[in-house]
């Protein structure tokens, strides 16, 4: 499949003036006057995702002026010191961890919710579905609101939200309130999946930014493998609000605002404050789309997208559906390890550790696919085609079936348990093999609607996450555990030639 001949024109049409901001003036890192065009590299998650697209995005025409601030080296934040960017990437990282760990904590406590609030499981699942629900609408908000008040406004109000949002949910008075805060925690956490990618962008080069983007990339799915290690009903949520109260401490003291455009108008506030001149402005000061017109516009866009080219429609799904059986397990390795091999919950917790091993593992071979990427890059001169992107995911789109066929036929009590969990560690290297490679051809091959695509992945994948953990109770009891994980594994098989 090729990215070209694109079937979404009126697509294009649509963010025509947009692109054509994006080439008009601004400056570079050394304050000469030129277009600022901040990269949208691959992005994670996600936990997605879009924001860092649409940095390319969101400069506007401005004429030339004396009095436009320029950037200096001791604002860029590319200037900074190895070591402070890498702490300010893992502390990223751990929040957009923090958010996802949340999601998956939710599979333990239902038993202790149905006992305690007199209620089934067809309503606790919703715990899960509705904070995932929430994962895939926060982006549609908090990337626009970020290009307006910057990364770090957005980070430290959304964090915030979620540490508040989060106590109702750990001191719940009645099933109703506890699922109303799940929706909304998940909500308010997702500036880490949709944001996040963007500062990881900002503070590295384009030559260097593929291992933190790996990294990146990886916190969001290892926080939902970690989740289900805290089995304690009780405490479940308690530990989360010490996780987000930390966390949220170290974005106010130690993660500073990497987005050049919000830096630049600071600076030129600063100075009409300091000189009384009111002459000084930035790029953003002249934005010309409004906040409500960037809000709709990001909402509208990518089922657009989705609708007219099916390159995206293909891919989204193929990442849906990848990230739908990562959700779907958290209901059903209490199924095979609880019910088929006699796993207490703390054990089942420790099952999935070995998804956490294959993603690791995943992310130990990055510098091989870098070294792969320069080679195919020298081959084409630097102009290397956008599908070259997917080898990785061809890589991924072999290893998950085979993974979720051997865990199949090795669920059975008589089988070691050993084997199935050798077996999700193959899965876990696929997720992110299958990930890193879609998000990084999205961002290559759209690139004039880069945000788009993203925001149109996301929604659609976190629908899916949303909505498997409801069947997957229903599915491995009626099908059994071989049946039904066979049937996810040849999901997965029709999924495979896509790239």
């Amino acid at each position: 499949m090729s990215a070209s001949g694109h079937s979404f024109d009126t697509v294009v049409a649509d963010r025509k003036l947009e692109v054509q901001r994006t080439q008009a003036s601004s400056v570079d890192e050394s304050g000469k006057d030129m277009a600022l065009q901040i990269p949208a590299p691959m992005s994670i998650n996600g936990d997605s995702d879009s924001t860092s697209a649409r940095s390319s995005e969101a400069t506007v025409s401005v004429p030339d002026d004396e009095y436009q601030v320029t950037l200096d080296p001791e604002d860029d934040p590319k200037k900074l010191s190895v070591g402070r960017k890498w702490l300010i990437t893992l502390l990223i990282c751990n929040a957009a961890l923090c958010a996802t760990f949340a999601s998956s904590i939710a599979s333990f406590t239902e038993k202790g919710l149905q006992r305690d609030f007199h209620t089934v499981h067809e309503v606790t699942v919703l715990s899960i579905s509705l904070y995932v629900e929430g994962l895939a609408m926060g982006p549609l908000l908090f990337a626009p609101l970020s290009e307006v008040y910057g990364r770090n406004n957005v980070y430290r109000v959304s964090y915030f939200l979620f540490w508040v949002f989060t106590w109702p949910v750990a001191f719940p008075p009645d099933i109703a309130t506890f699922l109303v805060f799940r929706f909304l925690t998940g909500f308010s956490s997702s500036a880490f999946l949709s944001v996040a990618a963007g500062s990881v962008s900002d503070l590295f080069e384009n030559g260097k930014v593929a291992t933190p983007m790996g990294v990146y990339t990886l916190s969001p799915f290892v926080g939902p493998v970690l989740g289900p290690l805290n089995a304690n009903y009780r405490w479940v949520y308690r530990v989360c609000l010490i996780y987000e109260f930390v966390t949220l401490v170290t974005l106010f003291l130690f993660v500073p605002e990497t987005y050049v455009p919000v830096i630049l108008r600071r600076k030129a506030a600063r100075r009409r404050k300091e000189t009384g001149d009111e002459k000084f402005w930035a790029p953003l000061d002249h934005r010309d789309e409004s906040l409500s017109e960037s809000i709709m516009m990001s909402i509208y866009t990518p089922f657009k997208l989705l609708l007219f080219d099916p390159m995206a429609l293909s891919l989204n799904m193929w990442n849906a559906i990848t990230l739908g059986i990562l959700y779907l397990t958290f209901e059903a390795f209490p199924i095979i390890f609880g019910e088929e091999h006699g796993f207490s919950d703390e054990e089942v917790g420790l099952a999935f550790l070995g998804m956490g091993v294959g993603l690791l593992a995943a992310l130990a071979t990055q510098g091989f696919w870098n070294r792969f990427d320069r080679k195919i890059d020298e081959k084409h001169g630097g102009s290397t085609p956008p599908e070259t992107c997917l080898v990785m995911g061809m890589a991924g789109g072999v290893l998950a079936p085979i993974g979720l066929f051997w865990m199949a036929f090795t669920t059975y009590s008589a089988v070691p348990w050993i084997l199935p969990i050798i077996a999700s560690s193959l899965f876990g290297v696929s997720i992110y093999y299958i990930f890193a490679s879609t998000f990084t051809y999205l961002t290559t091959a759209y690139r004039p609607i880069a945000a788009s695509a993203l925001a149109s992945n996301t929604a659609l994948r976190c629908s899916f996450a949303a909505v498997f953990p409801l069947f997957a109770v229903q599915m491995y009891h009626r099908l059994s555990t071989a049946g039904a994980t066979a049937l996810l594994a040849g999901l997965m098989t029709l999924m495979a030639p896509l790239p």
